[in-house]
């Protein structure tokens, strides 16, 4: 469904209004729901003015433009960290190693899914991330539990620095950055986490993101409906290990805090977002007005 005529309202404003209808409730249709305008036409709607329409457009669409302009800087941090990381450790061993340089795995550069969560740990609640909600270093929904109401799979418990990626259908990258996380914070079984022992958090994510990491693991995975990798396979991967370890000390002292910039932007965005909802009904019922906003 498209809007075509927005009979004189102001097109964002519609935007805001009719995301904040729940549409599933006129779903018509049992083994394919299906939404039939002549169900919606008739829903009884109160529209403010056009001034108030275009005020409560600006509010939310302020919160909106600083989460895009969030991620586009995001993009281009993380683009530079790829970037720097192949220029030093990639192009660098083409057509053959440097004199000194070696190839580790990561197995012995990482611990891999260390940390379990167990029934002993003393857990009020549970930060829990899904598969299904993370994509290419954005987390978009954290889901709290009551401990012991949480998912079965919720056993991934996380540590600063720990780059975490899907092995379920490893080529989406679907991955994300671990940086001070809550103490409660927790990742499916779904992820394989990778906890740097003898490099820099930093370097490990760099090339553990790398495209071709994910082309390959995609390659690897089995199974049907939902193909999947094996951690055995991820910590079997080899990455260029220079001669001299001041290499990777400069690299983390340029890149570590790109990426920090980059987790502080997402927390932002989280927070705008979370400001952005409760804010949205509110301001369409009228409970709250933009100059008290």
């Amino acid at each position: 469904m498209y809007v075509t005529d927005f009979k004189g309202n102001d097109p964002r404003f519609t935007y805001y209004f009719l995301k904040a209808i729940n549409f599933d409730r006129y779903n018509s249709g049992s083994a394919q729901p299906s939404l039939n305008r002549n169900f919606i036409y008739p829903i009884p709607i109160n529209i403010p003015p056009l001034p108030q329409q275009k005020a409560i457009a600006a509010v939310l669409g302020a919160l909106d433009d600083k989460i895009e302009l969030n991620r586009r800087m995001n993009a281009t941090l993380e683009a530079l960290a790829q970037s720097l990381f192949k220029s030093w450790f990639m192009d660098a061993t083409q057509p053959a190693l440097p004199k000194g340089w070696r190839y580790e795995t990561i197995a012995e550069l990482c611990d891999i899914n260390s940390w379990t969560l167990g029934k002993g740990d003393e857990l009020e609640k549970i930060e829990y991330v899904e598969i299904s909600e993370v994509m290419h270093g954005n987390i978009a929904n954290i889901q709290s539990y009551e401990r012991g109401e949480e998912p079965s799979r919720a056993r991934r418990r996380l540590r600063h620095g720990d780059t975490v990626l899907s092995t379920v259908r490893p080529d989406r990258g679907s991955y994300f950055l671990c940086l001070n996380p809550s103490a409660n914070l927790i990742g499916s079984t779904g992820f394989a986490v990778l906890t740097p022992t003898n490099a820099p958090w930093s370097f490990i994510h760099a090339a553990m993101t790398q495209s071709q990491v994910f082309e390959y693991l995609g390659q690897q995975a089995d199974g049907g409906a939902y193909p999947a990798v094996r951690p055995e396979i991820i910590a079997g991967l080899k990455v260029p290990w220079p001669s001299k370890p001041e290499l990777l000390e400069k690299f983390h002292q340029v890149c570590a805090p790109i990426y920090e910039r980059a987790e502080l932007n997402r927390q932002e965005s989280r927070t705008l977002a979370a400001l952005r909802d409760a804010l949205l009904p509110k301001l369409l019922l009228g409970e709250l007005r933009v100059p008290n906003a």
